[in-house]
């Protein structure tokens, strides 16, 4: 039940501030065409809004006097749920994605795996090139990173490199990233 009220709370507080809510004595006022109207009462405010036939809505309470705009409530709630999910459509998390390999691998795993990473990269994402190494490879940690640094030159068109060869544990890691 308490969890229920915490989210009614949060979601009462997502909701903008308008007309009698508004909690400030004065504010500067915006009209429908955007034209500023100077600094007003709050009820003079609320009276210009109530002649328009439309709503006051608090724009930002930051600035001071807070902005406050004369607008249709219903459309200013619909752009704004739009604005929203265009600026999350255009968002686009970038993940860390790996390419394993040993460093024994053969020419055709090689491209494979060039080609794997590649288009990691191209979709936005992190790459972390990974060496294991078994029993007592772990000797081989130049060859690894001779491995990882040929990787990383066939890539550098497309990749910078974040980190650079490492060793972690019985692995040899290296992060690329895409370019700008």
């Amino acid at each position: 039940m308490l969890e229920k009220n915490r989210h009614l709370k949060k979601k009462h507080s997502d909701l903008p501030i308008i007309n009698e809510r508004i909690p400030f004595p004065q504010i500067r006022l915006i009209d429908q065409e955007g034209c500023q109207l100077g600094i007003l009462s709050i009820e003079d405010a609320l009276k210009s809004a109530d002649i328009a036939g439309l709503d006051l809505v608090l724009i930002s309470n930051k600035s001071n006097p807070p902005v406050c705009r004369i607008v249709d409530y219903g459309k200013y709630k619909f752009n704004q749920e739009k604005k929203a999910k265009e600026a999350k459509k255009k968002q686009h998390n970038s993940s860390l994605k790996e390419v394993k390999m040993r460093y024994k691998i053969e020419e055709h795993d090689y491209k494979v795996r060039i080609n794997q990473a590649l288009r990691f990269l191209q979709a936005s994402d992190k790459v972390k090139a990974t060496i294991t190494f078994r029993g007592r490879e772990i000797q081989h940690a130049n060859l690894a990173i001779e491995l990882l640094s040929k990787m990383a030159k066939d890539l550098e068109a497309v990749a910078e490199v974040q980190q650079s060869p490492s060793r972690d544990g019985k692995n040899m890691i290296m992060i690329l990233t895409p370019k700008k």
